[in-house]
């Protein structure tokens, strides 16, 4: 079933889920708080464009994460279902060493849904200038809707292995499935 920016074949109902990157590449998998796989992705590698295919608990795919341009680490990734072949939203990256934006925007008419903003300038700094120092210092974004309030928060921690809790306290206008998405995609493309 598809909702309004919602992707077919993915129902992530649960308001708190896992995002954990395997040792060696970008792929990663998301599970909710029962501990249950409900999506996984992994960068093709030698692909001129980045992309980024998702596929459920059953290896089905369900959706793709295509990067507007190549090389683009300040650029836009579309979302696209899998099933409809729809492009249901679109990343957009604003990047500044002082501070990393995404923007969550509609597929069909681009207009804004959400923002995931990091927090802390003096941090996204240190995580940008300082080599490898930088990339132990763990990500903190916070997620906001279209009018600045609150949906929820993505937040790394120290581990071995990037991993991130991702919490959605109110998802009213937001879709799961494209947070979920961008905290996987945000840390491959940024190389952490």
């Amino acid at each position: 079933m598809s909702t309004s920016h919602g992707i077919t074949g993915v129902d992530l109902t649960d308001d708190q889920y896992t995002v954990e990157q395997a040792l060696i590449r970008n792929k990663y998998e998301a599970t909710n708080s029962r501990g249950e796989v409900v999506v996984r992705g992994k960068q093709k590698m030698l692909k001129m464009k980045e992309e980024f295919p998702f596929v459920d608990a059953d290896d089905e795919e369900v959706f793709t994460v295509k990067a507007g341009g190549i090389i683009d680490v300040a650029g836009n990734y579309a979302v696209v279902d899998a099933e409809t072949g729809d492009e249901v939203a679109v990343l957009d990256n604003d990047y500044s060493i002082m501070q990393d934006t995404w923007k969550i925007r509609d597929g069909r008419d681009e207009r804004l849904i959400a923002r995931i903003d990091s927090r802390g300038a003096a941090v996204t700094l240190a995580r940008n200038l300082v080599p490898y120092v930088g990339t132990l210092i763990p990500h903190k974004y916070e997620i906001t809707d279209v009018d600045g309030d609150h949906v929820g928060s993505i937040e790394g921690q120290l581990s071995l292995k990037d991993r991130y809790e991702i919490t959605i306290d109110d998802a009213s206008g937001v879709p799961k499935e494209t947070v979920v998405a961008a905290a996987m995609v945000i840390d491959a493309i940024q190389g952490n």
